[in-house]
């Protein structure tokens, strides 16, 4: 995870992923078929630890808003908890490693049906397309790993219920 966060999937080679660890280049095909392979499962490891904050967050809410509120919030903080493995998830794209793209897309789009399921509960104007909405928070989120600045003024927890509040404010029924 370290190999493909700090140097990305391209650049990121077997001695590079290996060496840390001890290992020879050569014994890491004893347990990955190929470095794509070793890729899914690092994306899905992180796709994971994600997916568990967020479920852990929405269990004991009803109200449909304070669920997607601590969804995104729980989503943010981890992807900007700057782990190995939340920055692979951010950071690799399907693209980079196109022997393992459709894996990573099917990841990527089995977390979002969280968020497909938490924006279908909403009480919204009739006039939403929930799925535009969706779209438009997780890519907010998505994106502020680009500008977000530990110790910049609000925190993740804060961030995201400020994109909340703004989609609640404008998109409410």
């Amino acid at each position: 995870a370290r190999a493909f966060a700090e140097r990305g999937f391209a650049a990121a080679s077997v001695r590079d992923i290996v060496g840390p660890v001890g290992m020879l280049p050569g014994s890491l095909y004893c347990h990955f078929a190929t470095k794509e392979a070793l890729l899914a499962a690092v994306y899905r490891e992180g796709v994971e630890r994600i997916g568990g904050a967020v479920d852990a967050a929405v269990a004991p809410l009803a109200d449909p808003w304070q669920r997607l509120e601590a969804a995104c919030v729980a989503h943010l903080t981890s992807l900007l908890d700057q782990t190995d493995y939340s920055q692979v998830v951010i950071r690799v794209r399907p693209s980079d490693a196109p022997a393992a793209a459709v894996e990573l897309v099917a990841l990527r789009d089995a977390y979002e049906k969280r968020f497909a399921r938490l924006v279908a509960a909403l009480p919204l104007a009739r006039r939403t397309d929930r799925s535009m909405l969706r779209l438009l928070l997780v890519g907010a989120l998505n994106w502020s790993q680009t500008w977000y600045r530990e110790g910049g003024g609000a925190t993740p927890a804060q961030i995201a219920r400020r994109f909340v509040g703004v989609l609640r404010s404008s998109a409410a029924a």
